[in-house]
C-alpha cells in the first residue's frame, strides 16, 4: 500500500510539475510574442540622452524613415515610444487618465504652474480646477470678450505714430497680456496690477505665450506672401463693406481666410513640439502599412504636433505656407481623418483656450489690416528651439505706416 502512494505521489509531482512548466513556459512565450516596437539605435544607458538632447524633433526626422511611425528610444532607462501620425494616435488622444496619465510625466511644469495645482494634484482635483477654466470659455463669455479684445488693440495700436519701426514680436506679446488680462482677469487687475500681472504672465502663462507666437508667426508670414496678404486684406473690405467699421463676435467669426492663415501658421509652429502621457496598462495600435505593435504598460509615450503637421501623405508638399489647404474643396486636416492636426491636442485634453486663441489673434490682425501699411523688414523669422515654448528666434522687425483700408 505504502508503495502505490509512494508512486502515486510521485506521479503527482511529475504531473504538477509540467502543468508548472507549461505556464511558465506559455508565460514566457507570450511576453516573447509581443509585438514590440523597433527601437532606435543607441549607446546603452546614456546613449538615447544624447539623441534626445540633440533635439527630439532632429532624432523623429532620423529615426522615422528608417523605423515608422512607431518606435522606441530608452532614455536613462525609461522607454519612450513614440505614436507618430493620425493611424496610430488615437488611443494616445482618446484614452482616459487610468490608462494614459499626464501627471507622471508633467511634473516638471509643477514650478510654473505652483504647488497644489494642475499637475501637482490628483486627476479628480485637477478636472474641478479646470472647470473654472471652462466657464471662462464658455461661447456666451467669449462673445462678452470680443469687445474688450478689440478695445485694447485700439487702445494699443493708437500709441504707434503715423510711421515707424517696431519689433512685432514685442509688440504682439505685450498686447496678447493686455487683452488677456483684461479678458480672464477683469478691469480692475488690468488697470490697477497690471505692471505685476504683466511679468507673472510673461514669465509663467504659456496660453499667452502660445498666442503670441501664433500672431507673430502668422504675421511674418503675411508679410511674406502677398498672395495671402492680398487674400486677407480683399476679405477686410468685403466685410466693411457689409457692417462698416463694426467687429463683434459675429464679424470675426466671419473671417475665415485670416482664420486659415492663422492656422496654417500653427500648423507649421506648433509652440508645443511634443506631447507626452504615462501609459498604465497595455494597449496595441496598427499603422497605416497595417503592421500592428503592442506597447507595454510603462512606457512614456510621446507624439510630435510639430512633426506630425508636416506629414507629407496628409498634407500636400507640408513644408509650404498654404493656407488654402484648409480651404472647402481641399480640407487636407479632415480627409485623413481625426488627429491630423494636432497643433492643439485633440480628444480628452484638447486646448480649451483654442476659440480664445483664435479670437485674440483675428480682433488683432483685423485691426492691423485695416489701419496700418505693414512692411517686414528683418530676415523671416528662425524656430527658437531652446525656449520651454518653442517660438520665435530674436526681434521681427517691422516698419509701419498708418492708413485706413479704403472699402470698394
Amino acid at each position: 500500500m505504502d508503495t502505490e502512494n509512494k508512486f502515486f505521489n510521485v506521479g503527482l509531482l511529475v504531473v504538477a510539475t509540467f502543468v508548472v512548466a507549461k505556464l511558465i513556459a506559455a508565460l514566457v512565450l507570450s511576453r516573447s510574442q509581443k509585438r514590440l516596437p523597433p527601437t532606435v539605435k543607441a549607446w546603452p544607458v546614456i546613449g538615447g540622452l544624447i539623441r534626445f538632447l540633440k533635439g527630439p524633433i532632429v532624432m523623429i526626422r532620423e529615426e522615422y524613415p528608417r523605423l515608422g511611425s512607431v518606435f522606441t528610444l530608452n532614455f536613462l532607462n525609461k522607454n519612450i515610444t513614440f505614436l507618430i501620425g493620425p493611424e496610430v494616435s488615437a488611443h494616445f488622444f482618446k484614452a482616459s487618465e487610468s490608462d494614459l496619465s499626464q501627471q507622471e510625466v508633467y511634473q516638471f511644469n509643477v514650478p510654473t504652474f505652483g504647488p497644489g495645482v494642475v499637475f501637482d494634484v490628483d486627476y479628480s482635483v485637477r478636472q474641478e480646477q479646470f472647470r473654472f477654466f471652462t466657464e471662462a470659455l464658455r461661447v456666451t463669455k467669449l462673445k462678452g470678450y470680443v469687445d474688450q479684445m478689440v478695445t485694447e488693440a485700439e487702445d494699443y495700436f493708437s500709441k504707434w505714430g503715423d510711421s515707424g519701426e517696431v519689433d512685432l514680436k514685442y509688440e504682439l506679446e505685450h498686447l496678447i497680456i493686455l487683452t488677456a488680462s483684461r479678458c480672464l482677469l477683469g478691469r480692475e487687475v488690468r488697470n490697477k496690477l497690471f505692471d505685476d500681472v504683466s511679468a507673472l504672465f510673461h514669465d509663467l502663462d504659456n496660453g499667452q505665450h502660445t498666442s503670441s507666437i501664433t500672431s507673430t508667426w502668422t504675421g511674418a508670414y503675411l508679410l511674406c506672401n502677398k498672395k495671402y496678404l492680398s487674400a486677407v486684406l480683399e476679405e477686410q473690405k468685403n466685410l466693411m463693406s457689409v457692417h462698416g467699421a463694426k467687429v463683434d463676435h459675429d464679424v470675426l467669426s466671419e473671417m475665415d481666410v485670416l482664420y486659415r492663415c492663422i492656422k496654417e501658421a500653427l500648423r507649421l509652429h506648433p509652440p508645443l513640439i511634443m506631447l507626452l502621457r504615462s501609459s498604465h496598462s497595455d494597449f496595441s495600435v496598427t499603422t497605416r502599412e497595417g503592421k500592428e505593435y503592442d506597447i507595454p504598460k510603462g512606457h512614456i509615450v510621446a507624439t510630435s504636433p510639430a512633426f506630425a503637421n508636416r506629414l507629407p501623405h496628409i498634407f500636400k508638399e507640408p513644408g509650404r505656407y498654404d493656407p488654402d489647404r484648409f480651404a472647402p474643396g481641399r480640407e487636407e486636416d479632415k480627409v485623413a481623418g481625426a488627429f491630423s492636426y494636432i497643433s492643439f491636442g485633440g480628444g480628452r485634453h484638447g486646448c480649451l483656450g483654442e476659440p480664445f486663441a483664435y479670437l485674440q489673434i483675428k480682433a488683432i490682425w483685423s485691426h492691423l489690416l485695416r489701419n496700418f501699411e505693414l512692411e517686414l523688414i528683418s530676415p523671416f523669422p528662425e524656430i527658437d528651439w531652446n525656449a520651454m515654448v518653442v517660438g520665435v528666434k530674436g526681434k521681427v522687425m517691422v516698419r509701419y505706416k498708418r492708413r485706413k483700408l479704403a472699402v470698394n
